[in-house]
């Protein structure tokens, strides 16, 4: 297993040295290049992802093509389109690498597996999927209520590991800005500390 899940879940639940390995036994690793897709919209997301190392975003394209971004997810964080994992539908969402990426994959009968004889696995799931939807409700609430600086701030305290790593024109469009608003925001943030 990697040291990096393995960690993981033992930060986030109690789980004996056999349900570790049960675990490890159903995740397949791979590895997605930069620039290169996990999924691509109109395609069925058919594994629950785990990142070991890498940076992806989660991105749905507006009618003039212009992206938007849903999330990035970089090491001890999982990637993929819940909705369409879940309903088989197809996804309207894209996930492409931002650096080369290394991932553990289950299939969805593999996690339904897991759930049923791992209690401590689904209950870990419970809780992750509750705060994901609290974040995400409180991301809707600050893009529609936030100033622009306040959005760039909660940014930088919510993911300061991000920042070097992601290019300014992602960020600007996760937090539903300009690029050139977001430049004049963090010149003006450097000029303050000066």
């Amino acid at each position: 297993m990697s040291n990096a899940l393995r960690q993981y879940l033992n930060d986030k639940a109690s789980l004996t040295e056999a349900e570790l390995q049960t675990i490890e036994s159903l995740a397949t690793p791979a590895v997605i290049k930069k620039r290169q897709h996990l999924l691509r919209a109109g395609d069925i997301c058919r594994h629950h992802n785990f990142i070991t190392k890498g940076c992806m975003k989660v991105y749905r394209l507006a009618d003039d093509g212009s992206e938007h971004i849903i999330k990035f997810a970089a090491e001890n964080w999982w990637a993929n389109d819940r909705e369409s994992l879940l309903s088989g539908r197809p996804s309207n969402s894209y996930i492409a690498a931002l650096e080369d990426t290394e991932v553990l994959q289950w299939t969805n009968p593999q996690f339904e597996h897991l759930f049923q004889t791992i209690p401590a696995f689904d209950a870990l799931f419970k809780r992750l999927v509750s705060r994901a939807l609290d974040a995400s409700q409180n991301r809707i609430y600050t893009t529609i209520s936030g100033t622009a600086d306040e959005r760039y701030r909660q940014f930088l305290q919510r993911y300061p590991d991000l920042i070097g790593r992601i290019p300014l024109h992602l960020i600007a469009s996760y937090l539903g800005l300009t690029r050139e608003t977001l430049t004049r925001i963090r010149q003006a943030e450097r000029a303050e500390k000066m």
